[in-house]
C-alpha cells in the first residue's frame, strides 16, 4: 500500500464545493486528505455560492494566476424588493420596497442587458478584497463604509431563465472580478425596489466544467494511492507558454 511518503501529488483538481463553507475551508479540508500544504484555488466563491472550484495541488500553484484570470460562467437566483447589507441571503436586511406595479419579464431583461460589456465594478463592502491590508468584510461588520476603487470587470452574457415575482433564475457569462451579487444589487436599483442575491452556482471556468469536478465526499473515498490519476496534468490545462 502507498504511503505519503512515497507520493508527490501534482496537477489540478475540480472540486464542486458545497455551499456553507468558505473557498479556503475546502484547501484545509484537501490539505487534510492529501497530507500535503502546498494547495491552493483559482478563483474564490463566496460561503453561499456553490459549484466549480479549480484546486491546484502541489506544483500547480504556480499557475494560479493564469487560472484566476479566465472567464466564469455562474447560475444564479435573485429575489427582488429586499436589500441587504451583503447583497446576498447571507446578509442583514436593509430595506424592503415594493415591486414596481407594472414590472415584467420584458423589462427585466431589458435592463438586464444594459449590464453587457465592459465597465468599471465597485466591490461590496461584504467581500474579501484587502484594502491596506486589511479585508473589507472587517471593517464593514464594524458598520464601516470606506471608498473603493472601481475595477475594470467584462459581461460577456446575463440572460434571464426564469421570472415569477419577486424571484427570478439568471445566467451569466463574465470576467474574472466581477461580483455577480453586486450585479442583482445594481440591477434592483435600476427596477427601483432593491433586490438581493439569492443562490449562487459556478457552472464553468473557461473549458472546465462543473459536470468534470467531484464533491468533497467523493474525494475523500478516493484512495490516497489512486488520487494522482484524477489529477488534471498542469501541461493539459494551460498554454505550454505559461509552463
Amino acid at each position: 500500500m502507498s504511503t505519503r511518503q512515497d507520493i508527490e501529488f501534482e496537477g489540478i483538481l475540480l472540486v464542486d464545493k458545497p455551499q456553507g463553507i468558505t473557498s479556503h475551508d475546502v484547501v484545509d479540508r484537501l490539505r487534510r486528505k492529501l497530507r500535503m500544504k502546498k494547495i491552493g484555488h483559482a478563483g474564490t466563491l463566496d460561503p453561499l455560492a456553490t459549484g466549480l472550484l479549480i484546486m491546484l495541488i502541489g506544483k500547480a500553484t504556480k499557475v494560479s494566476q493564469f487560472l484566476i484570470s479566465l472567464d466564469k460562467a455562474y447560475e444564479g437566483t435573485f429575489l427582488l424588493g429586499i436589500e441587504t447589507d451583503s447583497q446576498d441571503a447571507d446578509g442583514e436586511v436593509v430595506e424592503e420596497k415594493p415591486l414596481p406595479d407594472d414590472l415584467t419579464q420584458e423589462m427585466l431583461i431589458q435592463e438586464m442587458k444594459g449590464f453587457l460589456g465592459d465597465q468599471y465594478q465597485t466591490p461590496p463592502m461584504f467581500s474579501a478584497k484587502k484594502i491596506d491590508g486589511v479585508p473589507l468584510y472587517k471593517i464593514a461588520r464594524k458598520g464601516k463604509t470606506i471608498e473603493r476603487e472601481p475595477r475594470f470587470i467584462r459581461i460577456n452574457e446575463l440572460k434571464l431563465k426564469e421570472f415569477e415575482a419577486p424571484q427570478g433564475k439568471f445566467f451569466m457569462d463574465c470576467s474574472k472580478g466581477t461580483y455577480v451579487r453586486t450585479v442583482v444589487h445594481e440591477l434592483g436599483q435600476r427596477i427601483g425596489c432593491g433586490a438581493h442575491l439569492k443562490s449562487l452556482r459556478r457552472t464553468r471556468i473557461d473549458q472546465f466544467e462543473i459536470s468534470n469536478a467531484r464533491t468533497l465526499d467523493e474525494i475523500y473515498e478516493i484512495p490516497l494511492g489512486e488520487l494522482q490519476s484524477h489529477l488534471i496534468p498542469v501541461s493539459q490545462a494551460v498554454p505550454s507558454h505559461v509552463l
